[in-house]
């Protein structure tokens, strides 16, 4: 079942998309957040296989600030002036503080809906979201039990901002699936999460997919690598029954 609305955010209105099982019940709710391209066929596909697992999936526009889905009138070509230009248009509205806003509403919203199973949620971003992700168990530990984030990045850097920061609000347990070659998420960022999670103390994985590049689980992606994006969808899966329970 899938259903257009509107979520109110305090900056305005995201344009989202609301998956969940057909018939009558309660599933586990699971915020899904796109990567930089935005909400697309790709990601309304992979957020729908999800909701045929058995949960609620809420797939919010975050680049509602810049414009309504779809983000792109044009085909993306990384490194292209004009898809470059378009990044910037849409990532640099949602500043950290953006992101904890929205995230907040996100959770509230989704934890409305009917067919929402009462209790705690999970939480995924790719790419740029990764970083979201993380924020969203930050800003509201006491619902996010999960998240993960696929190919992020920037998620350790030396700024004021680095989202590995927020861990010290962060109650969930985490998962981050990286690629190889990652100019957002170099080896040595990877090497320095990864001891940033072990002070953290809580419960996490944090893995390299060999062979797999920035993109790698994205339908649509140049790089998309059908082996590896099964593997991270087993451990997506696997990740919201342990911590949701089966749908």
């Amino acid at each position: 079942m899938e259903q257009n609305i509107q979520v109110r955010t305090a900056d305005g209105v995201s344009d989202s998309l609301f998956y969940r099982p057909d018939g009558a019940g309660s599933w586990p709710g699971l915020l899904y957040y796109t990567d930089l391209g935005g909400i697309r066929p790709a990601y309304s596909e992979m957020a729908q296989r999800l909701a045929a697992k058995g949960y609620a999936v809420l797939v919010p526009n975050v680049f509602y600030r810049t414009g309504r889905a779809p983000m792109f009138d044009f085909k993306l070509t990384m490194g292209e002036e004009r898809t470059m230009k378009r990044f910037a248009e849409l990532r640099g509205p949602v500043t950290p503080e953006a992101m904890e806003r929205d995230a907040s509403a996100y959770v509230d919203f989704l934890a409305r809906q009917d067919g929402v199973r009462p209790g705690p949620l999970a939480v995924v971003g790719y790419c740029f979201t990764g970083a979201m992700a993380l924020r969203t168990a930050a800003v509201r530990p006491e619902k996010i039990v999960a998240a993960a984030s696929f190919h992020g990045g920037g998620l350790y850097t030396d700024a004021a901002t680095s989202p590995h920061l927020v861990l010290p609000r962060v109650k969930a347990r985490l998962f981050f699936g990286h690629a190889i070659q990652d100019r957002g998420m170099p080896e040595e960022a990877i090497a320095k999460l990864d001891q940033a999670l072990v002070a953290w103390g809580g419960s996490f994985e944090s893995e390299v997919y060999p062979g797999a590049y920035h993109g790698w689980t994205t339908l649509d992606s140049p790089v998309y690598n059908q082996a590896q994006a099964e593997r991270a969808f087993t451990k997506l899966t696997e990740l919201l029954a342990q911590t949701l329970g089966e749908g």
